[in-house]
């Protein structure tokens, strides 16, 4: 195990070995008593942990359902209203509660519970507006992604379906509470590639109304002029879930994709997407996303593909392998998290190297993964220049979009 003063230290190391490790909840904490968020099952299963602030402020989604984390060697107690982590009985910090805001206990006007809406990841607010992915429903078997969780979770703790109306609503409740400055769209796939024809009414309805940030994740388009649409929209991210760079785990991991998309067409929309990075809407701001999950293929294989989505101008996401209950791979162990260090670190030099702008819009903490500024502290390498330009474009973006944020909260809803 990391030595005890290194997760002090290094908060993004923390954060990884939680992902890895899970923690278990003490009887004596108290989540709901003290404001914290329960746990629910959305977003393909990922959001199945305990929502908790680490020091440094990473906010992170910790593993606490699952069998591996009955095991774990850290355990959350709570002592005087403070929430202390510990490993093996050794204290490790004070962490968190990540809070939980009164939209959560609400309902929309058609009486549906807000949280089966959306719910917040982090400081974002996330939404599976549409119906279950059809790779869970192909006869006569199944060709879900292998880790993949969605098909059991959707009108369990997320509804399968979300009118616009009702998407709305929470929208509004999340900016007025929470101060939400991004709501990300995801879909599985559809026959007839139907899932940007059933997120642009979303999209244009939060633009007109709020003037949010908007992230868009699907399978990729055989058109790609559809993502120049969305850039005219007025859409500020795409992301690409390919999930494995080696090209055998992935036709083992993911059947379905293989068979109607294949790695290829991924990476093609990622190139394109991200060649449309100076054109469309000057004042809206533009990245796309690579996303794989690392632990599921070797560390050196996870690092060539941070390589290659950076080297088209592209941002990666690296997901940590998560063996949810209910899925193919649940009685997989989770990887160790030693051999991830360099993949990490190998992610925020990447985008450091290529001068990619990370970490730059306002409130936006995710804790579903560790992102890329998240990880400076695990790379031995400095960027004094990178980092100065990066905090002129944080400045500058986190001026420009409060200023726009304002001025459509003071708008009287329609």
């Amino acid at each position: 195990m990391f030595p005890l003063v290194d997760l002090q230290t290094t908060p993004a190391l923390l954060k990884l070995d939680l992902y890895c490790r899970g923690m278990r909840i003490d009887e004596s904490c108290l989540i709901a008593d003290d404001g914290g968020r329960r746990i629910l099952r959305t977003r393909a299963g990922l959001g199945s942990g305990l929502e908790i602030i680490l020091p440094g402020g990473l906010w992170t989604n910790v593993p606490v359902t699952e069998a591996f984390a009955k095991a774990s060697p850290y355990a959350l107690r709570r002592q005087q209203g403070a929430y202390r982590l510990m490993r093996d009985d050794e204290f490790v910090t004070t962490v968190e509660l990540s809070p939980r805001p009164a939209w959560y206990d609400a309902t929309t006007s058609h009486g549906k519970p807000m949280t089966r809406v959306g719910t917040l990841q982090g400081t974002y607010l996330a939404i599976y507006p549409a119906k279950v992915c059809d790779y869970w429903i192909e006869t006569p078997d199944k060709v879900n992604c292998k880790f993949c969780s969605v098909g059991l979770n959707l009108g369990v703790d997320d509804d399968a379906v979300k009118s616009v109306d009702d998407v709305m609503e929470v929208v509004h409740a999340a900016r007025a509470e929470s101060h939400i400055t991004y709501v990300d769209f995801n879909t599985g796939h559809y026959h007839g590639d139907t899932y940007l024809d059933i997120l642009e009414p979303y999209i244009t309805r939060i633009k007109n109304e709020t003037g949010l940030l908007i992230g868009v994740q699907t399978p990729p388009h055989p058109d790609l002029s559809r993502y120049d649409r969305l850039r005219e929209m007025g859409v500020n991210r795409v992301s690409f879930c390919f999930e494995i760079y080696d090209r055998e785990r992935f036709r083992e991991v993911c059947p379905g994709k293989h068979t109607h998309y294949g790695q290829d067409r991924y990476l093609d929309a990622i190139r394109y997407c991200a060649s449309l990075a100076d054109r469309g809407p000057a004042h809206e701001p533009w990245v796309t996303n690579g996303e794989i999950i690392a632990g599921l293929e070797s560390p050196e294989s996870s690092m060539r593909a941070i390589d290659w989505v950076t080297s088209v101008g592209a941002i990666p996401t690296v997901c940590v392998f998560r063996p949810l209950a209910g899925t193919d791979y649940a009685a997989m162990p989770p990887p160790a998290p030693e051999p991830l260090v360099p993949v990490f670190a190998r992610l925020y030099e990447a985008c450091m190297e290529r001068g990619l702008p990370i970490g730059c819009a306002p409130n936006i903490h995710v804790s579903l993964v560790l992102l890329p500024e998240e990880c400076a502290g695990l790379s031995a390498r400095q960027y004094p220049w990178q980092q100065l330009k990066l905090a002129a474009i944080r400045s500058g973006l986190g001026w420009y979009l409060n200023r726009r944020f304002a001025r459509a909260d003071r708008r009287p809803l329609p």
